[in-house]
């Protein structure tokens, strides 16, 4: 019988857990054990310290729930949704990069017409976000589903407002037949992630930002290409640089170019000033290796 010691628990558990059904969990959980383990021996970790991480971990659990993602919060703040979001979306570099879904994506937005105005009276910068959608050899994509969310002017997602029980500043879009698509909307603010929960407690005692730059969420979704999960940052928004998810890309980052009141995108007229934004999304095929054809 092999009793435990420090020097070969490791390979006991990893061999437990070697016992899996599935060669994939096998190898996942094989992994899991040894880095822990490892983590663990480098830091030298301390029982206190182990029951302060349990109780870290039950804290994020109690706060999660269908509108609030805790777990996806700190995984975001530890760089892990970007680090997996980049090894799992190797697209062309003509296609629009991936990034992170975020905590306050909800599922079942209402279907929107062109040019409908998702913001409906909220408060705020009126914004038109318009584009097409295309393949990478450019060519246009119809009926293409895009699924967009935001914060509001004050930074706050409708996740995060617990009086709120119908769909608010979301909404999912398809793109006409040759391509293009309107969103109309109001201008986001940059924002604080939450900080009323555990990761918020956790971040408190660094000196990092907890702060994101102004941004729209989509998430697009056509036949015969990949799903794309993204963001349009305004240009020159704070935080741009540090943004604590790890979120920002280059290929990302947009005029919001300032606009007169009169003709207005998507057909009609506005009577105060607004922005408009331009971005043509291009989408990844399905199975291929993101290398340039």
């Amino acid at each position: 019988m092999a009793f435990v010691t420090e020097e070969n628990l490791t390979d006991l558990a990893e061999k437990r857990w070697a016992t899996a059904h599935s060669p994939r969990l096998a190898e996942l959980m094989t992994a899991l054990v040894r880095h822990l383990h490892a983590f663990a021996r480098e830091v030298h970790l301390t029982e206190d310290e182990w029951t302060a991480a349990v109780e870290w971990l039950a804290a994020t659990g109690r706060i999660s729930d269908d509108k609030r993602q805790e777990f996806i919060l700190a995984s975001d703040v530890l760089g892990l949704s970007t680090l997996v979001v980049q090894q799992n979306n190797r697209f062309s570099p003509r296609a629009t990069p991936a990034t992170v879904l975020g905590p306050f994506h909800i599922d079942g937005s209402p279907p929107a017409p062109y040019a409908f105005d998702m913001s409906d009276g909220i408060q705020g910068t009126p914004l038109f976000v318009t584009g097409r959608v295309l393949d990478i050899h450019g060519t246009p994509l119809p009926d293409v589903v895009l699924d967009v969310w935001q914060a509001d002017a004050d930074g706050t997602y409708e996740a995060q407002l617990p009086e709120v029980d119908e769909a608010r500043l979301r909404a999912k879009y398809r793109s006409r037949a040759d391509g293009t698509y309107c969103v109309r909307t109001i201008s986001p603010r940059g924002y604080a992630i939450p900080m009323d929960g555990p990761v918020g407690a956790l971040i408190r005692r660094t000196d990092i930002s907890h702060f994101r730059p102004a941004h729209i969420h989509f998430l697009i979704d056509h036949p015969g290409h990949e799903g794309l999960i993204t963001h349009l940052f305004r240009e020159g928004s704070d935080y741009l640089d540090n943004d604590v998810v790890f979120g920002t890309k280059d290929e990302l980052v947009v005029e919001f170019t300032e606009k007169p009141a009169g003709d207005c995108p998507g057909g009609g007229t506005i009577d105060e000033p607004y922005l408009h934004a331009e971005y043509d999304f291009v989408l990844q095929p399905s199975g291929a290796d993101g290398t340039p054809s």
